[in-house]
């Protein structure tokens, strides 16, 4: 049976055809058309967890050519060489006198030939000033002994200290009746042993003290091995050292609360939730550079009490892991659009926590010798090394979480515009600041950073002020560089609204030319090739 041919009711010359005609295959073709645009789409704009619904300011990193990159780069190294240059031409950190403890013996007519193994060994320290800072008495003993053996033993000593006032009477500081005899250890190798240190003074009263010191427990050693000299070493922070300090947190701070609120008046007119996520940070990093600063610092020398140097170490702590925490939160944070409290910061802080409570315990763990001159937490062996074993495994966890970050963070953001250079900026300036942190505390600590701890041990390589230049001045510039260069660039306001963190929409504004890192094609690229092979996206 044949069909009929369609029939024409609008009598304009028209006739409606059933699907399958023409008009389904041209919508059939639009719609395969579109589903290719979509996969090449997801190669130039960020996968959903890498979209960046909220607005942002535009930072001056966006509009920076590569000389302006390099100009940048230039002032930082120029200002640290700067700080290096000063700080070598700087005086040496500590002064040291030496007393031997022949010259100490009774002028008496029967020589006591067991004097250097007991002693009492009574000593006047030489003329000390507040800006000498601390006393630190060290001890080092010599034998006769030849043989090949290496012997570690342990002896007690007892320490007295008295103050000398301006009208040179003596007052007690620690009487030898309550001064506990504090166990130390005389680690000997051939004829040399290392030095111990007998007492350490946090705060200095008075010009000149009068130390006596016993050894207890030698005599054995001394009848088997013969000590045959004692040198004593009065250690002290020399005063033209302290004022460079002084001068120079001074500085730094000045110029702190100057870029502090530079920072601020920039972006004052942009509501905080236009910021992008490294000016929220840099807004509490700067802030908390003030305080590693330490506004309070001069109160060190005012005051008799461990609170100062406390709170000293508290805001170094502070800063210090607030930028270890600054880091996990920007090479999470391009990544990651979602950055709630529990999910996104509560990880990073359980990370950061132990680091942070390392170096707070370790400055209350010190400020046991201001009540006691005689104390040192390396008598206490059992703890001391649970504590370094709760360090380095605080450090290895912060450092392998660090590392998976950055390598995610480069291989899905490194082929976006504007998200590599973020990385690249990022990167560069932190790889540098860690390797010169870790070269000065390897020169300033050597390898047992714990072991040879500066304030306790004062077993240093410090031979002038260019170490504390570096670290000091390094930290501060870093810091300056990065307010800089993540300050916004000066855009009228309603130009805010389109956002550079989202590269859809900058690719959309921009010519080639404001590109600055990657060309069209490098845009183009796929993120991964997992990535490339399907639409499965993990979010963090």
């Amino acid at each position: 049976m044949a069909t009929k041919p369609p029939q024409d009711t609008s009598g304009l010359g028209y006739s409606y055809v059933t699907p399958g005609g023409m008009f389904l295959r041209l919508r059939n073709s639009l719609s395969q058309f579109s589903d290719l645009f979509s996969e090449f789409n997801k190669y130039i704009a960020p996968a959903y967890h890498h979209d960046r619904c909220e607005r942002s300011v535009h930072m001056r990193l966006y509009s920076m050519n590569k000389r302006e990159f390099v100009v940048v780069f230039l002032a930082f190294f120029a200002c640290f060489g700067l700080g290096i240059f000063i700080g070598l031409a700087g005086p040496p950190i500590t002064l040291t006198t030496m007393v031997t403890g022949s010259s100490l013996m009774p002028n008496t007519t029967s020589p006591n030939l067991d004097y250097l193994a007991n002693g009492p060994f009574v000593m006047r320290t030489p003329l000390m000033t507040t800006y000498s800072q601390q006393l630190w008495l060290i001890a080092n003993i010599e034998t006769d002994n030849t043989d090949d053996e290496i012997f570690d033993k342990s002896f007690h000593v007892s320490v007295g200290i008295d103050g000398l006032t301006v009208e040179h009477k003596p007052v007690t500081v620690l009487s030898v009746e309550n001064s506990k005899n504090r166990t130390r250890h005389l680690t000997c190798s051939r004829d040399a042993c290392d030095e111990f240190i007998v007492l350490h003074l946090g705060f200095l009263d008075y010009a000149h003290y009068i130390i006596t010191v016993r050894f207890i427990g030698l005599d054995g050693f001394h009848h088997r091995y013969n000590i045959n000299s004692v040198q004593f070493y009065f250690k002290t922070y020399n005063p033209a050292f302290t004022q460079i300090e002084i001068w120079f947190r001074f500085i730094f701070l000045l110029f702190t609360f100057i870029v502090t609120c530079w920072f601020a008046h920039t972006l004052r007119k942009y509501p905080i939730y236009d910021w992008s996520i490294e000016q929220k940070w840099m807004s509490i990093l700067l802030p908390l550079l003030l305080l590693y600063n330490n506004p309070v610092f001069p109160l060190i020398f005012l005051i008799n009490s461990w609170l100062p140097g406390m709170l000293d170490a508290i805001f170094q702590a502070t800063f210090l892991c607030a930028l270890l925490l600054f880091w996990l939160c920007i090479y999470h944070g391009l990544r990651q659009n979602e950055r709630k409290l529990l999910t996104f910061y509560v990880p990073k802080l359980i990370v950061i926590l132990p680091i942070w409570l390392c170096a707070v315990v370790l400055a209350t763990w010190e400020s046991n010798e201001m009540k006691d001159p005689t104390y040192s937490h390396f008598v206490d062996t059992a703890n001391y090394n649970g504590f370094k074993m709760f360090f380095y495994i605080s450090g290895a966890m912060y450092l392998l979480y660090l590392v998976l970050l950055i390598l995610r963070a480069y291989s899905e953001l490194r082929s976006m515009p504007f998200f590599d250079m973020r990385l690249k900026f990022l990167t560069l300036l932190m790889l540098f600041v860690l390797a010169i942190s870790l070269t000065v505390t390897m020169c300033r600590f050597g390898f047992g950073i714990l072991e040879d701890n500066f304030v306790a041990q004062l077993n240093t390589t410090y031979k002038s002020s260019a170490q504390f230049m570096c670290f000091y001045g390094l930290l501060n510039f870093y810091i300056y560089t990065m307010a800089y260069v993540y300050s916004p660039n000066g855009r009228p306001l309603h130009e805010a609204t389109i956002t550079k963190d989202n590269p859809a929409f900058s690719m959309i504004n921009d010519s080639d030319e404001e590109v600055v890192y990657g060309s069209d094609d490098e845009s183009r690229r796929p993120l991964n090739s997992a990535h490339g092979k399907g639409n499965d996206y993990d979010s963090d």
